[in-house]
């Protein structure tokens, strides 16, 4: 059971301001009053007309009419507040209880909804497992979050869905959908599921990537499938193709040891190269963007592009011209977040800076406000990779946020809490604190 101070320490909750009750408390209790009033009119009104009969000296004591008049405003006053204000409480549990989590209280889900609804309109670019982390970073700040997907992906259990149903890859997206669930305890764990070996015709495939296939097919379109995936799941946020044109990528790789250049095919043939990525492009060059995917940039508060691979997740997104002209329209703060490490058959070698002058080089312009890098190089990491460290002098032409970024389980990987801390700080030295 709680006690006292615990109860009273919850209640106080409801009275902080931006919670959205204190003007519906005032409301309820206008109406108490009013009702109050009437009430006392009427037993006036009794009092003043009926026979003496043997109840009456009963109501006097139970309206405790032997006491002063201040004193029973006070004590009447204030029991019905109270009640109210219990009642109020206790219903507001009932309603909500169905729908928290085991342990939550009930003022402090709703401050925390209250106060992620005015958070800021954030738009993540990328694909990968570098921006569901960002996303399960930042999602505890604000739920006005647009992921924006690359469709380049034809790999794995997506590849083979877009080759033989002819559907956008849905793999990035459903990693995305699984990070902004509001439930990533079950219900995304289900949607990541993948099937073993064993499962004819569907080993490989992850429940999700089948699911939003299946929606796709029942709705009769890729976007809305997307759309009623975040439903099921109850994203905090919405998850976007940067275009729904059939695109793919292709590179010009350096062969190792040699001077010869080849061109590969296929966004996941490009790392199996293990050659050095000189130029990447989208076939077609001049794929439409998804429309809300624009109107969410130029509405975007804040743009967040990385981490994840250079050549294979970022750059298809940047690649579309559309999405570049709205980037460059935007006057949202534009953050780049550097990998913690490299990535074997893309990046092997490369810095901070190395990652920045790649992105310039194929979009002709310089882009970002504020490049967030990992500061820390601690950790087992495997022998094919090592860490992205921040380019000497790097700070004399961007404008650097170092930080320790890694994770402590996985040191190659962002640390999700870490780096939605690094990027709300950032905004917020650039903006001023959010108001609670």
């Amino acid at each position: 059971m709680k006690s006292l101070l615990e109860k009273l320490a919850e209640f106080t909750t409801w009275l902080i301001p931006g919670m959205g009750v204190k003007r519906w408390l005032l409301i309820i209790l206008l109406g108490t009053t009013l009702l109050g009033v009437g009430l006392g009119i009427m037993l006036l009104e009794i009092y003043r007309t009926a026979p003496d009969t043997w109840w009456l000296p009963a109501l006097s004591t139970a309206s405790l009419r032997f006491l002063p008049r201040p004193l029973r405003v006070i004590i009447f006053g204030g029991l019905g507040i109270g009640l109210v204000l219990f009642g109020i409480l206790e219903l507001n549990r009932a309603i909500i209880k169905p729908f928290l989590r085991p342990g939550d209280r009930v003022a402090t889900a709703v401050r925390s909804h209250r106060q992620r609804g005015r958070g800021p309109r954030v738009v993540a670019i990328g694909g990968g497992h570098g921006l569901a982390a960002l996303l399960r970073g930042i999602k505890p700040y604000t739920n006005n979050i647009t992921a924006i997907v690359t469709m380049a992906d034809d790999g794995g259990s997506s590849g083979r869905l877009r080759q033989e149903l002819g559907i956008l890859p849905p793999g990035d997206i459903r990693n995305c959908l699984a990070a902004l669930s509001s439930d990533e305890a079950l219900l995304a764990q289900l949607f990541q599921y993948r099937f073993g070996n064993g499962n004819a015709g569907l080993d490989g495939h992850s429940f999700g990537n089948l699911f939003i296939s299946a929606l796709a097919d029942i709705t009769g379109s890729f976007e809305s499938a997307v759309a009623e995936s975040g439903k099921v799941l109850a994203t905090q946020g919405q998850v976007l193709p940067s275009t729904l044109h059939d695109v793919r990528l292709q590179a010009d790789v350096r062969l190792p040891h040699t001077d010869s250049q080849v061109r590969i095919y296929g966004e996941s043939q490009i790392p199996m190269s293990n050659g050095k990525v000189r130029h990447v492009w989208i076939e077609p060059e001049n794929p439409p963007a998804f429309p809300q995917a624009i109107q969410a940039i130029l509405a975007a508060e804040l743009i967040v592009v990385g981490p994840g691979s250079l050549y294979t997740s970022i750059l298809p997104n940047l690649l579309v011209p559309d999405l570049m002209h709205a980037l460059r329209a935007s006057r949202a703060l534009k953050l780049f977040i550097c990998n913690v490490a490299t990535e074997k058959g893309e990046t092997t070698g490369y810095n901070s800076g190395d990652h920045i002058r790649v992105i310039e080089e194929h979009i002709s312009d310089r882009l970002f406000d504020v490049v967030i890098a990992n500061r820390r190089y601690e950790g087992k990491i495997p022998a094919t990779i090592d860490w992205v460290r921040i380019e000497p002098g790097m700070e004399e032409e961007y404008s650097v946020y170092a930080a320790d970024l890694v994770d402590n389980l996985y040191p190659w990987r962002h640390d999700s809490t870490k780096l939605g801390q690094a990027i709300m700080d950032i905004f917020q030295e650039r903006t001023g604190p959010l108001v609670e």
